[in-house]
């Protein structure tokens, strides 16, 4: 039997949920509901296995979180570093000085 037979479609699927911009939000607070709620798939009255899935859950959400916000400072670095300087958009005019007399 291959490893992780049931756990890999799992996994893939939260991943693909929380990196798509239209559901993140909706699947991190049912990530945090879950976490916070005493229903679980195995209850926390059972002292370490009522833990395990709890500890699972948050440690992939945790990982996912932190990997969105370092692909997007990669992507914002990635743009700042792509993006023209100010100095090829600056346009020089050159206007000659001209001294006007005073009226005495």
């Amino acid at each position: 039997m291959k490893k992780g037979l049931f756990s890999q479609p799992i996994l893939q699927g939260y991943r693909r949920l929380v990196r798509h911009p239209k559901y993140r939000w909706a699947v991190l607070l049912g990530t945090l509901i879950y976490l916070v709620s005493p229903v679980d798939i195995s209850p926390d009255v059972f002292p370490v296995v009522g833990w395990v899935d709890d500890g699972l859950i948050a440690t992939l959400a945790i990982a996912e979180v932190t990997q969105l916000l370092l692909d997007r400072k990669r992507n914002l670095r990635r743009a700042q570093d792509s993006a023209p300087t100010t100095a090829e958009h600056t346009t020089v005019i050159d206007v000659a000085s001209v001294m006007v007399p005073r009226k005495s």
